[in-house]
C-alpha cells in the first residue's frame, strides 16, 4: 500500500519529537520559513538546536543557491521558534504536496502561528529594493494548490475559507515593528525565469504590489489547517520593466544579506510582541 501524505507527516513528526523531545516540540510558539538569503537570521537563535531536512524523513531538500536545509529550534526574544532555512520550489520538479510537508508537519507538532518570508520582486511604484513588505494577501497564478487531491480531513476542510489567509492582528504587529514597512500583495508564479515585462503589467493591473516563486502554497496549506499566517517580502530588485538592470538570483542573495541586519531585527521586534 503507498504511503499517505497523512502518514508522511505523521512519520516526519514523530522523527522531530524523538529528535528534540516531546516537551520542546510542545512549546513552540512560531514556525518562521526563511526565504532567499535570509537563512543568516537564525545565528540569532539562543539554544539553538538544528536538524538537517535529510534527516526528516519524507522531506525533500532544496536545491537552490542561497537556500539553507535545515530546521533549526531556537528562542528568539524568550519565544520558541522553528525556522526552515529554505523551502523547496515547483520549478524544482517537486508537487505542491512536498512543498508543503516541512510547514505541515511544523503545524502537526501544534505550532500555532507561522512567519512566511521570501525574496521579491517589487512592482508597487513606492517599493524599492532592500524595502520589507509586509503582506496582506496573495494571488496564486502557480496553477497549483497543496490541497489538489484526496481529501485528507488532518489538513483542513475540502474547500478552505480564503478570507483572511494573512492574520489580521499578526499584519497589525509586524508593520509595528520597523519605520520602512509597506504592505502590499506578493503573487507567486511558477517560475523559475523571471517575469517578462508584459507579465510585469499584467500582474500590476490584478493587484500585485510584489512577485516570487514560492509562499503562496505554504500558506493556503497552513490556512487550512487552522494556523495563523503573516508574511514578509524582502525586495530583492525591482521587477522586469520597472528597472533597467537584467535581472539575477545573484542580486536577490546580495540584496538578501545586504538586508539581513534589518530583517533580524523586525523579526526579532515581532517575537518580542509574541512573548
Amino acid at each position: 500500500m503507498n504511503e499517505s501524505e497523512r502518514q508522511r507527516i505523521e512519520a516526519a513528526a514523530a522523527r522531530l519529537r524523538t529528535q528534540l523531545g516531546e516537551q520542546r516540540c510542545g512549546s513552540l510558539q512560531l514556525g518562521i520559513v526563511l526565504g532567499s538569503g535570509l537563512k543568516g537570521f537564525v545565528e540569532v537563535l539562543e539554544h539553538a538546536v538544528e536538524v538537517p531536512f535529510a534527516e526528516v524523513p519524507g522531506w525533500p531538500v532544496p536545491r537552490v543557491e542561497g537556500h539553507g536545509g535545515a530546521l533549526v529550534v531556537g528562542e528568539v526574544a524568550g519565544v520558541p521558534v522553528a525556522c526552515l532555512t529554505g523551502r523547496v520550489h515547483l520549478y524544482e520538479g517537486f508537487e505542491p504536496v512536498e512543498i508543503v510537508r516541512a510547514t505541515r508537519t511544523l503545524r502537526t507538532l501544534g505550532v500555532p502561528r507561522f512567519l512566511l518570508s521570501n525574496a521579491a520582486g517589487g512592482i508597487a511604484d513606492e517599493l524599492v529594493a532592500g524595502d520589507l513588505m509586509v503582506i496582506t494577501d496573495h494571488l496564486n497564478l502557480t496553477g497549483g494548490s497543496p490541497l489538489v487531491g484526496p481529501h485528507e480531513p488532518a489538513f483542513g476542510p475540502r474547500f478552505p475559507d480564503q478570507s483572511e489567509v494573512w492574520s489580521q492582528r499578526l499584519r497589525r504587529e509586524l508593520m509595528a515593528c520597523g519605520a520602512r514597512l509597506r504592505p502590499g500583495v506578493y503573487a507567486g508564479l511558477l517560475g523559475p525565469s523571471y517575469e517578462t515585462p508584459a507579465e510585469v503589467r499584467m500582474l500590476r493591473a490584478l493587484g500585485a504590489d510584489a512577485v516570487g516563486m514560492s509562499t503562496v502554497h505554504e500558506a493556503i496549506a497552513l490556512n487550512a489547517m487552522g494556523a495563523e499566517v503573516c508574511g514578509l517580502s524582502l525586495i530583492s530588485n525591482l521587477a522586469a520593466g520597472i528597472s533597467a538592470q537584467p535581472l539575477s538570483h545573484d542580486e536577490v542573495i546580495a540584496t538578501g544579506a545586504a538586508a539581513a541586519a534589518t530583517m533580524t531585527q523586525v523579526v526579532a521586534e515581532f517575537c518580542r510582541r509574541l512573548s
